[in-house]
């Protein structure tokens, strides 16, 4: 086992877990949006930031994919930690304004409001990737795909066309943080390849 602290509290740890799968073994609280059981971390939403100390020194890290070691000392609730979150959060108020999932979050963090503008008011997707890594990493297909690339990225079918690939097993649906799967499934699916086969027979 790996010893280390949180927020000063001594913690143990298996080989291989991450920081936040530590905290959550001993029931410390950190925040994350993009992060399943089920599928490999990404680091993609960013809001499990810690702070990991040493003397003078200190830097930020994703907490869902930094690994534990020997006598670091890890927290959660820094000064710099807040600043990071509030900032995050105000930002996922402002690109998913219509989510209530992300709302609720923030409130709970203490984030009721963003100085940010909102370009698409109805828009629920955070694009945080969950969707097309539990398609490919569990479902071992790839029906979902995120395209375009910057402030376009968005989830969608591979090559922007509903593909007949996806079996409609809802795995999507049941990994997606803020919902926004419900109303993309059917712009990502198409007609699976066994029933169009049977309407064309």
């Amino acid at each position: 086992m790996i010893q280390f602290t949180i927020n000063d509290q001594q913690v143990e740890a298996q080989h291989g877990w991450t920081i936040l799968e530590a905290a959550r073994e001993h029931g410390i609280d950190i925040p994350t949006l993009c992060y399943h059981e089920a599928v490999a971390p990404s680091g993609a939403c960013r809001l499990c930031m810690v702070e990991l100390k040493d003397g003078n020194w200190s830097k930020l890290v994703a907490s869902c994919i930094y690994p534990v070691a020997e006598g670091i000392h890890v927290y959660t609730e820094t000064e710099r930690v807040h600043n990071v979150r509030r900032w995050i959060f105000e930002m996922l108020l402002a690109t998913c304004p219509a989510s209530p999932e992300i709302s609720a979050l923030a409130e709970r963090y203490g984030v009721t409001s963003t100085r940010f503008s909102a370009a698409d008011p109805d828009r629920t997707c955070m694009v945080c990737g969950l969707c097309s890594r539990v398609c490919e990493e569990v479902v071992g297909l790839s029906a979902i795909a995120t395209v375009d690339r910057g402030v376009y990225k968005r989830v969608g079918a591979p090559f922007s066309r509903p593909t007949d690939v996806c079996v409609a097993c809802g795995c999507c649906l049941s990994v997606c943080p803020t919902g926004a799967m419900q109303s993309l499934f059917d712009t990502v699916r198409g007609i699976p390849a066994t029933i169009m086969t049977q309407l064309t027979a």
